[in-house]
């Protein structure tokens, strides 16, 4: 447990634990970026937390390539990998506690607050704000525990295709995202699905109701047809209605049910968060998932 302020409210009767860690909201600045430590900062003042860890390169090794790690540990300076991803000297070290404390959520049934996000980082790069997949980690991490099929479900407005892209060949691990397309990063469409992999493309300005109806109607008896014994949650919350980077009408009370719905799946649940970038509704928006997921 990490040191906590005094004023930190108590632990919320029915919500599940939160992991994250202090340094995430100082490490890896991004400056004006919607991406930035601010976002990491309301949500420690706002819930009780447990401290997570930094993950081991082996465990990264597990969804990265060699090269890809090592580009990351070399930065020494600000810069950009890709046009939306601003890096600097600390980020590997956030990109490392991000990982590992999502390992510690999916290991006890939590949710992880954790920052950079993941769901857009392949393999061999980086993408869309994201250095290394902490879901994907984190569900081989489950898998060397014991855990044999591990589904996870995405409903951060944006497609996660490097989620798609880790887990495309296997047959251990089912992904099911629900996205605005078209949308960025373009990917995600209603052709593109495989045997253990379905996307749900929704139209801007979708709702509550497209949301459930989706969710009820095709996330759900996919998922319980693959009979996880742990189902992940890629929890995003920028397909909000207030959320500036994208055109859905989510509520915090959709939110609310689809981690409920979540729970539902299987046996065991646990969540990571993706994104989410209107720092006046993050941490409502949090709460209510914390409700559901409870």
């Amino acid at each position: 447990m990490g040191a906590e302020p005094a004023r930190r409210p108590a632990r919320r009767e029915g919500a599940i634990d939160v992991f994250s860690h202090a340094r995430l909201a100082e490490l890896h600045p991004t400056g004006h970026h919607p991406e930035r430590p601010e976002r990491l900062a309301a949500l420690l003042e706002a819930f009780p937390w447990q401290e997570g860890r930094a993950a081991t390169e082996e465990e990264i090794l597990r969804c990265h390539a060699d090269e890809h790690v090592a580009l990351v540990r070399r930065i020494e300076a600000p810069t950009w990998l890709d046009t939306d991803t601003p890096v600097s000297e600390t980020t590997y070290e956030a990109a490392l506690l991000a990982a590992g404390t999502a390992i510690e959520a999916a290991g006890r049934n939590g949710f992880a607050l954790v920052r950079p996000p993941g769901h857009h980082a392949s393999a061999d790069r980086a993408m869309g704000f994201c250095l290394f997949n902490n879901v994907a980690i984190a569900a081989r991490a489950a898998q060397a525990a014991g855990a044999e099929r591990v589904a996870i479900v995405d409903f951060d407005v944006h497609h996660g295709n490097g989620t798609q892209d880790i887990f495309w060949d296997d047959d251990s691990v089912f992904f099911a995202s629900l996205h605005e397309w078209p949308f960025y990063p373009g990917t995600g469409g209603p052709r593109e699905q495989g045997e253990t992999t379905l996307n749900v493309p929704m139209s801007a300005g979708s709702g509550d109701e497209q949301y459930l109806h989706a969710f009820d109607h095709t996330v759900a008896p996919a998922v319980t047809a693959f009979a996880p014994d742990l189902v992940l949650v890629s929890a995003g919350f920028d397909a909000h209605e207030d959320d500036p980077l994208a055109d859905m009408k989510v509520t915090e009370a959709g939110f609310r049910v689809l981690a409920r719905r979540c729970t539902s799946l299987a046996p065991r649940t646990a969540a990571v968060l993706e994104g989410g970038y209107n720092l006046e509704t993050l941490t409502g928006l949090v709460g209510a998932a914390l409700e559901g997921f409870g």
